[in-house]
């Protein structure tokens, strides 16, 4: 699809810089990037997450919360544990969409009408072209289409819903309803680099520990060439382990993938968050460079060109 130019506003050197992030389900927000956003809010930067459905169809992975308490409530459940981890991440603010969970492909959660992969599109956009325009960030994150890979259908629907009200939240003549517009500068994907896994791998089979990374993990095509951007996260490495613990339901504290490694063993492996630049209305970083901050070109800018 081609963008036509838009000639952005100059973010002022004084202009609060805030940051929007769009997950899918409770719990995507602590495994991918939580780090970045716990060291951006350190910096100053407002964080708002925008979780796009309840996680009713999520799967009890922890046997010590497998109750009937628990499964007679999992979508309340999951908010609080949604509100715990947005809270030791960092996070001024959690703005559920209002979608329920669509679960996997097939299955009876995936054909209910109110399934987030079942909603209708143009609404779907302008919740959350609402959203933008309230927040008014310069910096949006979130997935890339995640087609013939992760194939969730509410990470596909993610996807197809951010993308296009990043670009819409800056047209006045598209949905005047949702408030004056405004123009993101900066649309992010999160990735996991192939080096990450690799790292980790090696680090397993150096400590004697099975890895829980079998072949299928190297089998899939590398995307690392596609990383645009590298947020250095070592001081802020732990907030992810502990957001994720926050989830107790979704993730199992025995689990070998994300426990797997002593924790000072595995802050030291990979010490950043990969992201790949997918829009930018102040700029690329120029062939074979890489970014180190979500708001390079941001800080301080006057001038904006897209």
């Amino acid at each position: 699809m081609r963008i036509p130019f838009r000639v952005v506003p100059a973010v002022s050197p004084d202009a609060p810089l805030r940051l929007l992030t769009v997950h899918a389900h409770p719990d995507d927000e602590a495994s991918k990037g939580a780090a970045t956003v716990a060291c951006l809010n350190a910096q100053g930067v407002h964080c708002v997450l925008v979780c796009c459905t309840g996680g009713e169809a999520g799967d009890i992975l922890n046997p010590e919360m497998d109750r009937p308490d628990v499964r007679g409530d999992l979508a309340a459940v999951r908010e609080s544990e949604l509100a715990r981890a947005a809270a030791i991440i960092g996070y001024d603010e959690v703005v559920m969409l209002g979608y329920r969970d669509s679960g996997m492909k097939d299955s009876e959660a995936n054909a209910h009408p109110g399934a987030f992969a079942n909603a209708d599109p143009d609404e779907a956009v302008g919740r959350l072209v609402a959203i933008i325009r309230r927040v008014r960030p310069q910096v949006i994150v979130t997935y890339p289409d995640a087609r013939g890979e992760y194939d969730h259908p509410d990470h596909v629907q993610v996807h197809d819903v951010t993308v296009p009200a990043f670009h819409a939240a800056g047209d006045p003549d598209r949905y005047p309803e949702a408030g004056p517009a405004w123009q993101p500068s900066k649309l992010y994907y999160t990735m996991w680099s192939r080096a990450r896994i690799v790292g980790r791998h090696a680090k397993f089979l150096e400590l004697g520990i099975d890895s829980p990374y079998d072949d299928w993990w190297f089998e899939r095509p590398s995307r690392d060439h596609l990383l645009t951007t590298k947020v250095p996260i070592g001081e802020h490495w732990d907030v992810g382990v502990e957001a994720l613990r926050a989830h107790a339901t979704q993730i199992d504290p025995s689990s070998p993938f994300w426990f797997g490694l002593p924790d000072d063993v595995a802050r030291t492996i990979y010490p950043f968050d990969d992201y790949r630049l997918e829009f930018s209305h102040v700029g690329h970083p120029a062939e074979g460079d890489l970014e180190y901050d979500l708001f390079a070109g941001l800080r301080g800018t006057t001038t904006a060109t897209g």
